[in-house]
């Protein structure tokens, strides 16, 4: 979200630690945030130990082109002092929800105590109202709907604690893996394809970020790795351990600095 990482790491230091309205956070007690700015460090990645997480990103519509990019960014990894496992694989079999327990649907539940907590200061306070105003793009009223028609439950219901044991083995699974290959992080390209055009509607779509990550609540940080059909740029994202957030900036850090891929957009002024 940010042009570099030293950016990043000025927004992250900000907005880091325990939010009382966000009960997720509550996880961070007693963690002492440390000052990130220590992590950027140009020989980061010296002794590193990385692996490759191939199911985050091999799947039949993945392109080649990014995997070239990918193994070249992987190279680029190694000349700066890193440790590579290939590959590095998470064992799912058997990590599953609990079947019949419906699903944990936290945007309902979330959003219709966040709106109705902000009195006169917002138009709408349920999701039904935001429905009912016709204030949204066509894009996302099939997703309001199905959400509106679906239950709230909330973090006490089964299909909630289904959910969080879900969670709790996927994130034994991860970790076994790592302890098992002594990782201190994994890497995988943030797409398997290049970004479609705008109107495209036929090329794949979507991103690698939507498993391993939240699904653990670990950290994960992207940094551009090179650019596919010449202009279309390509991410690299390093996944981690819990509170691994200081030895993942230094990673992407290191990275940055012994590459230098990104580069202003043609279309916009360099930012002054």
């Amino acid at each position: 979200m940010t042009r570099t990482v030293v950016d990043a790491v000025t927004v992250f230091q900000v907005i880091a630690g325990e939010d009382p309205d966000d009960a997720v956070t509550a996880a961070a007690r007693g963690q002492v945030i440390p000052k990130y700015a220590e992590s950027l460090q140009r020989d980061g990645l010296k002794g590193a130990r990385i692996g490759i997480l191939r199911q985050a990103y091999e799947r039949e519509t993945t392109d080649p082109e990014i995997v070239d990019i990918f193994m070249a960014a992987v190279a680029e990894l190694k000349r700066a002092g890193a440790t590579i496992v290939d590959p590095a694989r998470v064992e799912l079999t058997g990590v599953t929800r609990a079947q019949g327990s419906g699903s944990c649907g936290g945007f309902k539940y979330d959003i219709n105590r966040y709106l109705a907590a902000q009195g006169d200061r917002v138009p709408v306070h349920s999701l039904e109202e935001i429905i009912r105003s016709r204030r949204w793009h066509p894009s996302i009223e099939a997703r309001l709907r199905s959400a509106q028609e679906g239950s709230e439950n909330g973090p006490e219901t089964e299909a909630c604690k289904a959910d969080a044991a879900y969670r709790e083995q996927f994130r034994a699974a991860v970790g076994k893996t790592m302890d098992g290959n002594k990782l201190d992080a994994f890497v995988y390209p943030t797409w398997s394809n290049p970004p479609r055009l705008i109107g495209d509607l036929n090329t794949p779509h979507g991103d690698n970020s939507q498993v391993f990550s939240p699904t653990t609540g670990w950290p994960a940080i992207n940094v551009p790795m090179g650019y596919s059909r010449g202009t279309l740029p390509a991410g690299m994202t390093f996944f981690g351990r819990a509170w691994s957030e200081a030895t993942l900036i230094k990673f992407a850090y290191a990275y940055e600095q012994a590459t230098h891929h990104r580069h202003p957009p043609a279309s916009t002024p360099p930012v002054r």
